[in-house]
């Protein structure tokens, strides 16, 4: 289980921070503050929220900066959201498995890895983007794709130890 949140975390940071890997930045880390009731969250935040996810479930919201992050439930995925001061929202990310891929994606990457189970499917959308993120695991080999706009690139490979 640790090496598929390991691979699933480092496909996504593989994906949104590559453009910025490229130029060494030093990193100043804020201390997090946890919004515990959503009485505290902004209203243009929270009528957005509930726009965008009507089937949300169990939300806990954390204030970054000027920014609110949440993390729920719908059926049966977890799921983070990061929305600016206004009630737009910046990101959405689902965590699920292969049941939560869409028929093309999984008979894309399943038609490229016959001999690999996917064993996480991870949602990213962000400023018009619909990424996908999968974990695939075979007999000596995990291995993370990535695919966006109908294009399977793999992103990962990792002996297993």
């Amino acid at each position: 289980m640790k090496k598929i949140n390991f691979l699933a975390m480092a496909g996504i940071l593989s994906i949104l921070l590559l453009p910025a890997a490229s130029r060494a930045q030093e990193i100043k880390m804020l201390p997090s503050v946890i919004v515990t009731t959503a009485s505290n969250v902004n209203q243009s935040v929270l009528k957005s929220f509930q726009g965008e996810f009507k089937n949300a479930m169990d939300p806990v919201w954390y204030r970054l900066d000027k920014n609110y992050l949440v993390k729920f439930m719908t059926a049966d995925q977890k799921n983070t959201a990061l929305f600016r001061n206004n009630g737009r929202l910046v990101y959405h990310i689902s965590y699920g498995t292969e049941k939560n891929l869409p028929d093309e994606i999984r008979d894309k990457i399943m038609g490229s890895y016959q001999d690999y189970n996917i064993t996480a499917a991870i949602h990213v959308n962000e400023a018009n983007r619909s990424i996908w993120v999968v974990n695939l695991e075979g007999l000596k080999k995990l291995i993370v794709v990535r695919v966006e706009e109908g294009e399977l690139e793999e992103v990962g490979n990792y002996v297993k130890g």
